[in-house]
C-alpha cells in the first residue's frame, strides 16, 4: 500500500443499505462488548418511527418515499486492513448492532406480508449454502442465527454479556415497536429505514488514523449542552447581580449531583420535570403534524423553555426567575433523585418504584409521570406515598399489557400516558390515589390472559418479575420476611426460573399426541415457579412425584404443592385473604392440575395488583 493511501481519510454519508449490503465488518478487540441498554434502543426506535411517521400517508405508493424526510443516525469508523483489506469497526459497533437487531426483527414481521422488502442480505451473506454474518465475531453466530431463523435465543449461562444484551435488546424491540406500523406501513418503513436512514461512513487505511479519529470524536466535543443553554438564558433574566451569583453557584451544584449519577443525568431530569409540571400539547399521531410541547421538550428543552416561561411557568420578573429557580429546581433535583435511588435500591416507603426498574414503561414517559403529582408544599411522606402510587399504576399497566401479549413501547401508549400525566399533575393523595384505580379499572385488558400466557425465548424477563412478585406476596401473606429483591436481583445465589415438568414428552404421551401441544402446557406459567440456581438444574429432569419433595423445603409457592405443607402448616389457611386465593395440593401434576395452577395464578394476580392498594 503506497504511504498516500495509507494516509488517507475517507468520509461520505451513507444509507442502511449501502453500509450494509454484502458486507463484513470485524469488530475490534477493545469494544467488542455490546452494551447498548433498554433505554438506547428505545430511544432509537421511538425516534425512527416517530420521523418516518411525519411524512407517511396511507394513500402514497412505495416510490414516494424517496421524498420522505431523512434521518441521521451518527457516524460509523472503519479500518481497512492494509494487508488483507478487512475492515473492522473502530467506532459505531453500538450502533451497527442495533441496526441489525431491528434488521433482523423487521424481516419476521413482514415474512406473510405481500410486499416484501429484501433486506436479509443486510444481515448476513450467503455462499456454498452457508450464512456467514456481516458481524464476524464467533461469540455472536449462534445468537444472530436463532434470532434470524426463529425470532427468539434461549441464553444459556456460559453466553456473554454481548450475547446477553442483544437477546434482550432484541425483546425491547419486539415489545416497543408501534403496532400501526407492522400491517399496511410495514413496507414503507423498511423501505425508509434502510434508504433514508443516513450514516456517515468515515474510513481510514490505518489504524493509527482510525483511532485518531475515534479520540477526537470521543474526546473533543466542546458544544454547549441544553442545560448550558438553559443556564444562560436563565441567568440573563436576572438582573441583580449577586441572586444572579448565587443562582449560578446553585445550578453547579444541583447539576454535579445529577452528573454524579449519570453523565447525561441532568437532560432526563429537565425533560422529566417539565414534561411532568408543564407540557400541556402532544403531537397527534397524524401525518405531518407538528412537534408539541411534548415532544420539544424532549429534542430542545431550553428553546422551548424560552418559548413557554412566561404563560406555563408564570415568570416575569428578575425576582420570579430567582426565587423559582432558587427553591424550585433543588426540590425537583432532590426527589428526582430520589426516585432514582428507589429504582436502584429497594425502598419500603415506596417499593413499587424498583418493580417498575425491572418492568415498567418507557422512561420517557415514566419519569414525567412519577413527578406530576409531587407538589413543592408536600411533605415527604406524601411525596414518597405519591411516588409508590404513580410506581403501582405503571407496573399494574406493564404487567396487565405483557401478561396479555399487549405492546406498551412509547409510540404505543404516549397519547394515553400523557393524559395521566395532566390529569395527576398536582393532585393530593386521596385524588390521586382515585384518578389511578379509574385509569386501572379502564384498562382493556383483564387477568385472564393468564391463561394463555407461557415463556418463550422472548419473555423471560417478564416472567422472572412476574414469579418474584408472587412468590414474595405469597411468603407476605403467610409472614415470612422476604421481598421482591431476595427473588429478582439478590445479593448472593440467584433464582432461576423452574418448569414443574422436565423436558420429556414421552413422559406426557397419556395426555399429549403433539410435541408442541406438550410444550405449551409446560411453559404454561401455571408449570413455573422460582427456584436457587443450581438446585432447579441438579433435579430439573426429575418426574414430577420425585420433586415434590424437594420443593418442599422452597418458597411457600412451591410448597404448596406438596400435600404435607398443609399439615406441617395448619395456620397457612387461617388468613382470609389465602383461604379466597383456595390453595389445594397437587401429589401429582397433570394437565387438570396445571389448569388449577393457572387459575389460582390469576387470583394471585388479582389480588396483588388490586386498586384496593390505592385506597
Amino acid at each position: 500500500m503506497s504511504q498516500k493511501l495509507k494516509n488517507k481519510i475517507e468520509a461520505k454519508d451513507t444509507s442502511i443499505s449501502a453500509l450494509l449490503k454484502d458486507q463484513k465488518f470485524t469488530i475490534d478487540y477493545f469494544q467488542r462488548e455490546f452494551r447498548w441498554q433498554e433505554k438506547h434502543i428505545k430511544l432509537m426506535v421511538e425516534d425512527l418511527t416517530s420521523t418516518f411517521n411525519k411524512s407517511y400517508k396511507e394513500e402514497n405508493k412505495r416510490s414516494d418515499v424517496a421524498n420522505y424526510q431523512n434521518y441521521y443516525l451518527g457516524p460509523v469508523v472503519f479500518s481497512i486492513n492494509p494487508v488483507n483489506g478487512k475492515k473492522s469497526i473502530i467506532d459505531g459497533q453500538q450502533r451497527i448492532t442495533s441496526i441489525t437487531l431491528l434488521l433482523i426483527y423487521l424481516n419476521h414481521l413482514q415474512k406473510d406480508s405481500e410486499q416484501k422488502v429484501s433486506i436479509s442480505e443486510l444481515v448476513f451473506s450467503e455462499k456454498y449454502g452457508e450464512k456467514s454474518f456481516n458481524m464476524s465475531d464467533e461469540m455472536r453466530e449462534p445468537c444472530l442465527k436463532a434470532l434470524f431463523e426463529n425470532g427468539e435465543y434461549f441464553i444459556k449461562d456460559d453466553d456473554d454479556e454481548t450475547v446477553k444484551n442483544m437477546v434482550e435488546r432484541y425483546n425491547d424491540i419486539e415489545q416497543c415497536f408501534p403496532e400501526e406500523l407492522t400491517q399496511n406501513a410495514l413496507p414503507f418503513f423498511i423501505d425508509w429505514f434502510v434508504e433514508n436512514v443516513v450514516l456517515v461512513e468515515i474510513t481510514a487505511y490505518s489504524d493509527d488514523n482510525a483511532y485518531m479519529i475515534f479520540e477526537t470524536m470521543n474526546d473533543r466535543g466542546l458544544n454547549l449542552t441544553p442545560t448550558e443553554m438553559l443556564k444562560g438564558f436563565v441567568l440573563s433574566k436576572i438582573t441583580d447581580k449577586k441572586q444572579r451569583n448565587e443562582i449560578n453557584d446553585l445550578w453547579k451544584t444541583e447539576i454535579q449531583k445529577l452528573h454524579d449519577y449519570d453523565e447525561n443525568a441532568d437532560q432526563g431530569f429537565f425533560q422529566a420535570w417539565f414534561r411532568g409540571k408543564y407540557a400541556v400539547s402532544i403531537r397527534p399521531g397524524k401525518v405531518d403534524s407538528e412537534d408539541k410541547d411534548f415532544e420539544l421538550i424532549g429534542s430542545r428543552f431550553h428553546n422551548w423553555f424560552k418559548d413557554n416561561y412566561r404563560t406555563l411557568f408564570k415568570l416575569k420578573s428578575s425576582d420570579d426567575f430567582y426565587n423559582f429557580f432558587k427553591n424550585q429546581f433543588p426540590f425537583y433535583v432532590k426527589w428526582y433523585l430520589k426516585i432514582w435511588d428507589a429504582e436502584i435500591d429497594f425502598n419500603s416507603n415506596m417499593p413499587h418504584a424498583n418493580y417498575i426498574t425491572r418492568w415498567g414503561i418507557a422512561e420517557s414517559l415514566q419519569n414525567p409521570l412519577l413527578i406530576a403529582p409531587i407538589n413543592f408544599a408536600d411533605d415527604n411522606e406524601t411525596i414518597q406515598k405519591k411516588i409508590d402510587f404513580v410506581s403501582r399504576y405503571i407496573e399494574t399497566f406493564a404487567v396487565k399489557r405483557a401478561i396479555n401479549s399487549r405492546k406498551f413501547g412509547q409510540t404505543s401508549i404516549k397519547y394515553s400516558m400523557f393524559n395521566v400525566i395532566k390529569l395527576i399533575r398536582n393532585n393530593d393523595t386521596a385524588l390521586l390515589g382515585k384518578n389511578l384505580s379509574v385509569e386501572i379499572e379502564k384498562m382493556d385488558v383483564d387477568w385472564d390472559g393468564t391463561w394463555n400466557f407461557c415463556l418463550n425465548g422472548q419473555n423471560g424477563k417478564f416472567v422472572k418479575h412476574l414469579l418474584s412478585r408472587t412468590s414474595s406476596y405469597i411468603d407476605n401473606l403467610a409472614g415470612k420476611g422476604t421481598n421482591y429483591v431476595f427473588y429478582h436481583h439478590p445479593n448472593g445465589k440467584q433464582f432461576e426460573i423452574e418448569h414443574i415438568w422436565a423436558n420429556k414428552f414421552e413422559e406426557h404421551r397419556d395426555e399429549f399426541e403433539q410435541e408442541n401441544e406438550f410444550q405449551d402446557w409446560r411453559n404454561s406459567i401455571g408449570a413455573l415457579l422460582l427456584l436457587p440456581n443450581g438446585t432447579n438444574q441438579s433435579f430439573s429432569s426429575d418426574i414430577y412425584e420425585d420433586k415434590l419433595e424437594h420443593y418442599l423445603k422452597e418458597n411457600i409457592y412451591a410448597q404448596t404443592l406438596h400435600p404435607l405443607f398443609y399439615s406441617k402448616n395448619p395456620n397457612f389457611l387461617n388468613s382470609e385473604v389465602i383461604r379466597d386465593l383456595e390453595f389445594k395440593a397437587h401429589p401429582h401434576f397433570k394437565c387438570k392440575d396445571i389448569g388449577e395452577r393457572l387459575k389460582l395464578f390469576q387470583r394471585i394476580c388479582e389480588k396483588l395488583w388490586s386498586v384496593e392498594y390505592f385506597n
